[in-house]
């Protein structure tokens, strides 16, 4: 009889189960902008110099990877390693031999700049140390900036002395060849060194005695960036980071001669063979480094463009292998760091715009342009080392109608920048307006929030006025320009102060304010409160419903779309663990209604915590699915979180 009973209960039990309302679906997770998710095989970030052994392992300097040594290895394709601490390089230079890796350090307080360490590259261990430059008060700035061993020599450019320095590869000064500007080195079969002189658009050539040999003067806006010597055709390989972006053969005769060139002139800006700013086989943006193996194979680093406040960060990595006959291979790439990028409305998402590149796809998605044109808009803030941000990697987007507005800025910004795009120039960024800036009358930054609305409508909380202000869209120019009103001050309510964010849905007229951290001056911060407001526009800018009380007290990040704020976290207090995941927030109710979190971790890493102010943008799709981007650090990449209530 008691085992009837309980036959029947679970019976019934079932059946209820059946019937009752079911839970919120689970999210799936993926990734954007490195070749692989996880932490232990993912691209290390933005490298700017490599070194290619005759087996095939390539070598890769950097100034920052947050989860490797700065000098990554890979080989076949493959991530096989990393050498160092993630923070010990300068990444403007490296160089090896069967034993050893030699790379340029970063500042540090016990020695300076402007100093090579010697690596073993079966241990990984720093055996030697090389003081080439007397330039060691620079701190984040390229001093060494070429490396070259052949036998038992090492070659190091001094940029600041104006100088080749040679030493033995156990670091015995051996001579100097005095030459203005030196940057990339390479050697030849018979031992000369030639030197790449990037501004002057020249390559020199010394014997080992270092009598001047040739001088090689390259076309018009060419600058030298990489050279690599190719004994299998007597050729030097010249990497152009002028308008040609493809790299150029010079025989070495007497008289040095143009053999011919690799790769698509005018690289990724080319019209004829894509649409401006498209990326892919030969179309090559800033080419960083170049070296072959003994099979034949060529591999090319690019670093596409795109400024940032170290230089290790400019622009990504971006491997290129080519077979013998020239064809691509496979690819290597990192081209996120600290940046996210906003999905698209006009694609419906399948598009997602980051402050300087474009990305489609799954899995790592595809790499589908830089919208970045150093030559047509040399004046961007995305490549001016001199700007206030420097690191404009964190996308914003809203399309108006045929019109796309991106609006690019760094980690904690309180400056904002506007571009916009048109047939003619592609996918490429056209520089408009900064906020602050002329175009919105205000020399005041913008410290307690930022929203570019779907309808183009510009939100800011500017410094130490306690209001709100909307600048509203006025139109677009013949070319695509957008312009804005005057902006139209709001005060801020009371119950919110000091503001730290803002969102406003311009579809549905709610405004969404989130509260600072009361009585701190961090303003890049949110504190516990979040208020939302049905009809803003329509005149409720004083009763929110609801109010939401964030479970964490260390949110960084949050962004909305269709029915749901999603918050993003830092770590849990000073010495706290990180908080990686994502709550979704009903904007009726105010209730949490599900923690978006990885759910692929086998595949996906997406444990980084949030520590930028507009790291995560959010997506509703015509399928009834969000699409929430979040900027993953320790991965170099872009965590996409994809839910379907």
């Amino acid at each position: 009889m008691v085992e009837k009973q309980r036959i029947h209960a679970a019976v019934l039990f079932a059946a209820l189960a059946a019937i009752a309302p079911a839970g919120p679906a689970q999210n799936t997770t993926d990734w954007l902008a490195n070749t692989y998710g996880t932490l232990a095989a993912h691209v290390g970030n933005a490298a700017r110099s490599m070194w290619v052994a005759p087996e095939g392992a390539i070598y890769t300097a950097s100034m920052w990877d947050e989860y490797g040594g700065g000098v990554a290895i890979y080989q076949n394709g493959r991530t096989i390693g990393s050498i160092g601490t993630h923070g010990e390089f300068q990444g403007s230079a490296i160089a090896g031999n069967a034993t050893s890796v030699f790379a340029a350090l970063q500042y540090d307080s016990s020695y300076g700049s402007g100093a090579v360490g010697r690596y073993d590259r079966r241990t990984g261990i720093r055996d030697l140390f090389i003081q080439v430059s007397a330039s060691n008060n620079r701190p984040r700035i390229d001093v060494v900036t070429g490396l070259a061993s052949a036998g038992s020599l090492l070659y190091a450019s001094d940029f600041y002395g104006s100088r080749v320095r040679i030493y033995t590869t156990d670091g015995v000064w051996q001579r100097d060849i005095n030459v203005s500007g030196p940057g990339a080195l390479a050697l030849d079969g018979a031992g000369n060194v030639w030197i790449a002189q990037k501004s002057e658009g020249t390559i020199v050539g010394f014997s080992p005695t270092g009598q001047l040999l040739n001088t090689i003067r390259m076309p018009g806006g060419s600058h030298p960036s990489a050279l690599y010597f190719d004994a299998s055709s007597g050729q030097l390989m010249v990497g152009d980071e002028g308008p040609d972006m493809n790299i150029k053969r010079y025989a070495l005769s007497r008289t040095p001669t143009l053999a011919g060139t690799f790769g698509i002139p005018g690289g990724y800006l080319d019209t004829t063979t894509g649409i401006k700013g498209q990326v892919g086989a030969k179309r090559f943006t800033r080419i960083a480094g170049i070296g072959k193996d003994t099979a034949g194979n060529l591999y090319v680093l690019n670093n596409p463009w795109g400024g940032s406040w170290d230089l290790g960060r400019d622009g990504g990595t971006d491997i290129h292998s080519y077979g013998r006959a020239g064809n691509l291979q496979w690819t290597l790439q990192s081209l996120n760091f600290e940046g996210v990028a906003a999905p698209d409305p006009t694609t419906d998402g399948s598009l997602f715009y980051g402050g300087t590149n474009l990305y489609t796809g799954r899995a790592g998605g595809t790499f589908v342009a830089n919208t970045v044109d150093p030559f047509a808009y040399p004046s961007d803030p995305r490549i001016n080392m001199n700007d206030i941000s420097r690191d404009e990697h964190f996308g914003q987007l809203a399309t108006v109608g045929a019109n796309r507005i991106l609006v690019a800025s760094g980690q904690n910004p309180s400056t904002f920048y506007f571009f916009h795009f048109n047939a003619s120039n592609g996918y490429i960024a056209i520089p408009d307006a900064s906020i602050p800036g002329p175009a919105f009358n205000t020399t005041l930054r913008v410290t307690h929030g930022f929203c570019i609305d779907s309808r183009g409508g510009v939100w800011a909380g500017l410094d130490r006025t306690g209001d709100i202000y909307h600048y509203p869209l006025t139109g677009f120019d013949g070319s695509g320009k957008p312009a804005w009103g005057p902006g139209i001050p709001i005060r801020i309510p009371a119950s919110i102060q000091p503001l730290a964010r803002i969102i406003y849905l311009a579809d549905s007229d709610i405004m969404i304010l989130a509260q600072g951290i009361v009585g701190s001056t961090d303003w890049t911060s949110i504190g516990t409160r979040i208020e939302v407001y049905h009809g803003w526009s329509a005149g409720n800018t004083t009763t929110p419903d609801p109010v939401i009380n964030l479970p964490h007290g260390d949110a960084k990040a949050m962004d909305a779309a269709g029915a749901y704020l999603f918050v993003s976290y830092w770590f849990s207090g000073i010495s706290g663990p990180e908080r990686p995941d994502i709550d979704a927030f009903g904007l009726t109710t105010g209730n949490l209604d599900i923690t978006l979190v990885n759910t692929s971790p086998g595949t996906v890493d997406a444990s980084s915590a949030m520590d930028s102010m507009y790291g995560i943008r959010a997506y509703l799709r015509s399928t009834g699915e969000y699409v929430v981007t979040k900027n993953n650090v320790k991965g170099n990449s872009v965590t996409v979180y994809r839910w379907t209530p």
